[in-house]
């Protein structure tokens, strides 16, 4: 699907066909966001803009030249939006080509930001001067939304280290839980850094209207604020990893110790009745209080042995 943002007098109007290229200038066309687009729709756009547009697999690449680039009065940049699929952070690669102030965007999956910033564009038309103008506005929206993915991480975490203070549901699934996040913000953080390298390079870049570069600044700091909540946020899931896996080791420490205690309690007196279950002559034999003997002797030596550990604090 393409979708085709010019200006129209005053305002900022869309089409859906690639054919408007024909009578539209590259003065006009601000925007041209391409959704999974067909064929004929891309080689169209690359026809107007005159260059290529990046292919996913160019995208996705993790080298500095290919998640920025500049050829003559074109940019080329490539970063990663991050969505939610259940427990787990999905990302996907959108690719920006800018020429002589005209932007077009290449994705394949339907984005939030992109939708909002479209009807905003309609209502707000003088915002918008050219495709700078919207590369910016959609840097900013998605950092926004990366900073309430990054709130309800830490919303998360908190509850988390609630239920540890409260010892609720302490085990290997609820470990499990804290790995998960900790994976989520690593994803998390790693889009945002994308990001900031992505907005720094805008800043050097001489074809980037100078009268945003107080945005782009603002962008910038915002960033540095997240990266510094995930690093903390990092920390805080690895500290409660860490007391987890302590209590579990002391839950099942103290399981053993009860073990090794009625072991040890017991060993004597296993150790009398071993004796006297031997086919041999031994003492009290047919006396008719043996047995009565023999098995006040074990509980007095359990009762004894008991004494002994609690005296030592060994239970």
């Amino acid at each position: 699907m393409i979708n085709i943002f010019y200006r129209s007098g005053q305002e900022i109007v869309s089409t859906q066909s690639e054919t408007e290229f024909a009578r539209l200038s590259m003065e006009q066309v601000l925007w041209i966001d391409l959704l999974d687009p067909t064929g004929e729709e891309k080689r169209a756009t690359e026809a107007f803009l005159g260059t290529q547009i990046q292919s996913r697999a160019q995208a996705e690449e993790i080298e500095s030249s290919s998640r920025f680039s500049e050829l003559g009065n074109a940019i080329f940049a490539n970063t990663n939006y991050i969505s939610p699929e259940g427990d787990e952070l999905s990302e996907d690669p959108v690719s920006f080509t800018v020429v002589d102030g005209t932007l077009a965007t290449l994705r394949d999956i339907p984005l939030r930001s992109f939708t909002s910033l479209q009807r905003k564009m309609m209502a707000r038309p003088q915002l918008f001067k050219n495709g700078f103008s919207v590369l910016v506005s959609i840097l900013d929206q998605r950092v926004d939304l990366d900073a309430d993915i990054i709130e309800l991480m830490g919303k998360d975490t908190a509850q988390f280290s609630k239920r540890i203070n409260q010892q609720e549901d302490i085990n290997e699934d609820f470990l499990l839980d804290i790995n998960q996040l900790q994976e989520n913000t690593m994803v998390v953080r790693e889009s945002v850094v994308d990001k900031q390298r992505l907005i720094s390079n805008l800043l050097k870049s001489s074809n980037c209207p100078d009268e945003l570069d107080a945005k782009l600044n603002v962008l910038l700091q915002d960033i540095a604020s997240l990266i510094n909540h995930t690093n903390f946020t990092f920390e805080r899931l690895e500290f409660l990893q860490d007391t987890v896996v302590g209590l579990i080791n002391l839950d099942q420490n103290r399981i053993m110790k009860i073990f090794t205690v009625i072991s040890v309690l017991l060993m004597p007196a296993t150790l009398v009745t071993s004796f006297y279950g031997m086919n041999v002559a031994l003492p009290l034999d047919h006396k008719w209080w043996a047995w009565y003997a023999i098995v006040a002797l074990m509980v007095l030596i359990v009762v004894g042995i008991w004494f002994i550990f609690k005296r030592k604090r060994l239970l």
